[in-house]
């Protein structure tokens, strides 16, 4: 349970953490022990250093290092698949593995209490440093995201990774699926879930091995890996780390691991990074980004494929044996551009597999005094997201009449093979100009209330128009997940101003967070008693959308509201195991 009290809300961070360079080495593989062999049921798997020495940055406004030594795992033969999953809120995380024997998969389930969480394998790398005199001045372990940065370590591995790009941090994930493709090698830097350390300038040596746990459960040889690690101490008035940003085409707003169009300068204001968010080191090449109003709190580590302008069609020679119009993560999903005209001829709603829209509870929940620093105003503000759990796309398309302020919209349907079979009207969309926004919205796909102790409304947010990005993998277990969805960013989804027609898309699997300090999201609680109530998060309200089920749209977190006016307080129990506010 937590008490919170705010007086401005922080943009979250959403900086995807690492990013691999080309590995211009020659990696040797290093291969278990005969026992350990034998002993496996997986893949091969393997610690390697992609080089020999590092050069970090600590900066002198922020004093910290951030250990991106370079390490990877390798695995080879098959491989590394692990699906965590949950059966409800009130159910521990559990974790799989699929042992792939034979050309024949299995299900292998890894002893109780191996994750707590959806954001990797907990204390997987154990990594020290010792200075030039051998004393050890850094003893820590990270996690470990198997979807972290990755890349091929051989030319006749599989071109792409069917894994997904990061691993997922929404306090209310259901499923979640990492891998290390044959062939491959994911960098074991905890990115975005490490915390820097304090290193004077000069030079160390660091050494990084798999924690014996892991070792065992997996059959990887005891072998670490060591890299000299150089330490340089920078200003950040001589510039920052070269890196990419939101202004070099990684819309801000979403994590650097989704390779989308650069963002259109429509989008709201840049924001420029402080010291401690540009900290990150120069060998990751990747940098900061900011949410502008969609997205998790925290984004995990993204990994960035090398070929990334040929993806789609790689992934469609890889899977061909897929049924067209279908996809089991390992490939994009279709109907991803709008059409070049309104449908014609008669609306209708065939018996065809339709998304399933699902709310999480609430979270990220504070006290606000607003965006604009209202005088006398105190505003109960969260975080909401609206998932799909298929087995179908939500594909809306709007197209806008020449001159007319809105767009007509319509969703549209598809049969196995991924050819549309049918069409319904199902309202509007609008242009928002606000900052923060600046895109075009599908009007009523969800509402926000306050609800009273006895479950009657006491206060309707004003938002209920949204613009739909993929940017939480909510459970990528569910039929039909998509584990590359292509609009994970505002840019590729919404629109600009002067746009003819736009296309917006909800892929299974995946569910859209709108943040807690976006304009009009907020509860006015300026005169609300205290006492207990429910946030709830309510998709399709008005029923406009086709849906395989319409009776799981509702979700409620409880809050617990105190303090005086002008000092609010809000309270947040755990939501059964959830306790996250």
């Amino acid at each position: 349970m937590t008490t919170t009290r705010t007086t401005r809300l922080r943009r979250p961070l959403l900086a995807g953490t690492t990013a691999v360079a080309a590995m211009a080495v020659t990696v040797g593989f290093m291969a278990a022990t005969p026992d350990q062999a034998k002993a496996a049921t997986g893949p091969k798997l393997s610690l390697i250093a992609a080089t020999g020495s590092v050069t970090l940055t600590s900066w002198k406004e922020d004093p910290g290092v951030y250990l991106d030594l370079g390490t990877y795992l390798t695995a080879e033969g098959t491989p590394l698949e692990l699906k965590v999953t949950r059966k409800s809120y009130k159910d521990p995380v559990t974790i799989t593995q699929t042992v792939f024997e034979g050309g024949k998969a299995r299900t292998k389930t890894l002893p109780k209490g191996t994750v707590k969480d959806f954001s990797g394998l907990p204390g997987f790398a154990e990594i020290t440093l010792t200075d030039r005199t051998g004393k050890v001045v850094v003893s820590k372990s990270e996690s470990f995201c198997p979807n972290n940065a990755s890349g091929r370590v051989r030319p006749d591995a599989p071109s792409t990774s069917k894994y997904p790009e990061s691993c997922p941090t929404n306090p209310f994930t259901l499923g979640s699926v990492w891998g290390v493709e044959k062939g491959w090698a994911a960098n074991t830097y905890a990115g975005s879930y490490t915390q820097s350390v304090k290193l004077a300038a000069g030079t160390y040596t660091a050494k990084v091995r798999v924690a014996k746990k892991y070792r065992d459960l997996f059959g990887i040889a005891d072998r670490p890996a060591t890299v000299k690690v150089t330490v340089q101490e920078r200003s950040w008035e001589e510039g920052a780390a070269p890196a990419r940003s939101a202004a070099s085409g990684d819309h801000a707003g979403h994590g650097a691991g989704h390779h989308a169009p650069a963002a259109h300068s429509g989008h709201g204001p840049g924001h420029a990074p402080t010291p401690a968010q540009a900290g990150a080191p120069e060998t990751s090449g990747a940098g900061p980004s900011y949410n502008v109003g969609h997205g998790p709190l925290k984004a995990a580590p993204p990994a960035l494929p090398w070929a990334t302008k040929k993806q789609q069609a790689a992934r469609a020679d890889a899977q061909a044996g897929d049924t067209a119009g279908q996809t089991d993560g390992s490939r994009q999903a279709p109907a991803l551009a709008p059409q070049t005209r309104r449908p014609t001829g008669t609306p209708s709603v065939p018996n065809v597999p339709k998304p399933d829209l699902r709310s999480l509870p609430a979270y990220g929940i504070t006290i606000s005094d607003g965006a604009q620093d209202i005088p006398g105003k105190d505003y109960l503000a969260f975080s909401a997201n609206v998932w799909n759990a298929g087995p179908a796309q939500l594909v809306v398309d709007g197209f806008r009449s020449p001159g007319k302020a809105k767009m007509d919209a319509y969703q549209y349907f598809y049969d196995a093979r991924g050819k549309q079979v049918g069409y319904t009207p199902t309202g509007t969309m609008e242009w928002d100009p606000r900052p923060g926004h600046v895109h075009w919205h599908f009007t009523d796909f969800a509402s926000y209330r306050l609800l009273k102790a006895d479950k009657k409304e006491a206060v309707r947010s004003g938002k209920e128009a949204f613009c739909l990005a993929n940017t939480d993998a909510v459970d990528y277990t569910v039929k039909n997940a998509n584990w590359h969805p292509y609009n994970t960013d505002l840019s590729t989804a919404c629109g600009q101003e002067n746009s003819i027609s736009v296309r917006e898309v909800l892929d299974v699997g995946s569910g859209d967070t709108y943040t807690q300090d976006l304009p009009g999201q907020s509860f006015d609680i300026t005169d609300v008693p205290n006492g207990t109530y429910y946030i709830q998060v309510l998709a399709n309200p008005a029923k406009r959308l086709k849906e395989t089920n319409l009776d799981n749209n509702s979700a409620l977190r409880k809050v617990v509201l105190g303090g005086t006016p002008g000092r609010r307080t809000v309270t947040v129990p755990a939501h059964d195991l959830v306790n996250a506010n």
